[in-house]
């Protein structure tokens, strides 16, 4: 009689989850023939071309980037259905160089949790993916956040697992309780999230398991000392020698030409130990991009490199591409280095393999106009002793942009009129020469060696014109670029 019982319990489960199973399914299936019936709508004039951008509807965070079977996999939070912020699914995309991507269908769909950020990890033939099941309740804390993981055998296909949440809670219970980022060390799963104190002071938590269900709380390896109340989407990784955590920081306020944008992202240098579970801070925290549209970074390991990508955009900004059916983006993939206390990022080596044709080799005068196209990479350099200035716009109007070097103070500057300019110190280490990557609707300005990037978006209309208005004649190459990212 137990024995029957036990049967028919084991029977039940099975179909309940079978069943489960099949809706979802059946949930991605509807989610990617409406995206086939929609993405030819899609207004084209603001669209990037190499910039990874989803289909139709909403993106944001990247998640999920890892290395499995021969590709790059990056997801990302999507919601499709229209092009603001809604119940979060997770888009996905591959590619083998990192440079040309191919979509692939949507990954995980919403059920009584949304799917918010996460990252992968790979287990031979398995991808794991760990993310943030939210779910919003009727009374405070208005929402819960549990983390959630589910398994593929090709890379394709998700399946949640039946035993989810695998971390039910924060250890003081708060409700905010994000963006887990995994790895595997030794014997071990470790994961880094976001979350924060009782009295609203960001913290980064620090858990590890064996199999990737069962896990361990161990310790707090970073704390606000008040300056935020929210540290989302850790990464922590070692390069070079030392321990990166980075973050994204909620609630820090403008310190003169720093923390400018809404939320900020950055990093600290530090110290790490596998046995005490201990990071020990060496380098306070420093911002890692210094334009308008940059957040939400996650890295991976790409070619014995660390490489990163982030959310090309910001919160409460101006999203002239939404009413075109969709908006966001990611930025390009960059390798990081750490070069003394200061991380660097320069455009990976196979950029160069979307260099099309080159638009021009020689001296800028100025006042002189250069006329690209609407995808293009620009690398000028000038005497640093003077100063120098771009003026970025459309052929036919549209947004805005100068970047300018100041001697006087020493300061890169990119500047998108009525006073929303972003700026900060640049030494050289060697190279002083701008590299600039121009798409549609975009600008990422790479000074030296990378060691000041910004990356904002701007919104021309028709081809960039790009005018020396400096004092001085600048030496430019560009190139146009081909397309690498499908319609």
């Amino acid at each position: 009689m137990v024995l029957d019982k036990v049967l028919w319990l084991f029977a039940f489960v099975t179909l309940v989850y079978c069943k489960a199973a099949r809706q979802i399914e059946q949930d991605i299936q509807s989610v990617e023939a409406y995206i086939d019936s929609k993405k030819g709508d899609i207004n084209q004039r603001y669209r990037l071309r190499y910039h990874i951008a989803a289909p139709v509807g909403w993106i944001n965070d990247p998640n999920g980037f890892t290395y499995y079977k021969n590709e790059f996999h990056l997801f990302y939070q999507y919601y499709p259905y229209d092009s603001v912020w809604g119940p979060m699914h997770w888009g996905h995309v591959a590619s083998r160089d990192l440079v040309h991507w191919k979509y692939l269908p949507t990954a995980l769909v919403p059920e009584k949790e949304q799917c918010f950020s996460g990252s992968a990890v790979v287990d031979g033939d398995t991808m794991i993916l760990m993310y943030t099941g939210h779910v919003n309740l009727d009374t405070e804390p208005w929402a819960n956040e549990t983390q959630y993981i589910a398994y593929s055998d090709d890379g394709i296909t998700f399946h949640k697992y039946e035993g989810n949440p695998v971390i039910s809670s924060a250890p003081n219970g708060s409700p905010d309780f994000r963006d887990p980022k995994a790895w595997k060390y030794g014997d071990h799963y470790y994961v880094v999230i976001g979350s924060k104190t009782d009295d609203k002071r960001g913290q980064v938590l620090l858990y590890r398991s064996t199999d990737m269900k069962n896990w361990e709380y161990l310790n707090v390896i970073a704390e606000s000392k008040g300056d935020s109340y929210m540290y989302e989407c850790p990464d922590l990784f070692e390069l070079d020698g030392k321990f990166v955590l980075l973050m994204s920081p909620q609630g820090m306020e403008p310190q003169g030409d720093r923390y400018k944008n809404l939320h900020q992202t950055g990093y600290i240098i530090g110290s790490f130990s596998y046995d005490t579970f201990e990071f020990v801070p060496e380098v306070d925290f420093q911002e890692i991009d210094f334009g308008h549209d940059f957040y939400a970074a996650q890295t991976t390991e790409a070619y014995g490199a660390r490489v990163l990508v982030a959310w090309f955009n910001m919160w409460e900004q101006p999203r002239p591409e939404a009413e075109d059916g969709w908006a966001g983006a990611m930025t390009l993939v960059r390798e990081l280095r750490l070069v003394g206390d200061r991380l660097t990022m320069r455009p990976l080596d196979a950029m160069t393999l979307l260099r099309d044709e080159i638009e021009m080799v020689g001296i800028l005068p100025p006042q002189q106009k250069l006329h690209l196209g609407k995808a293009s990479e620009l690398i000028v350099s000038g005497d640093l002793k003077e100063k120098i200035e771009l003026q970025l716009e459309g052929s036919a109007g549209g947004e805005k942009a100068w970047l300018r070097w100041e001697p006087d103070t020493g300061k890169v500057v990119v500047d998108r009129g009525s006073g929303d300019i972003r700026q900060v110190e640049w030494s050289p280490s060697s190279t002083e020469s701008w590299r600039i990557f121009l798409d549609v609707s975009s600008i990422e300005l790479f000074c030296g060696e990378g060691e000041v990037v910004f990356s904002s978006r701007l919104f021309p209309e028709g081809e960039w014109i790009v005018t020396n208005t400096s004092p001085q004649i600048l030496h430019a190459t560009a190139y146009s670029l081909a397309w690498s990212v499908p319609l």
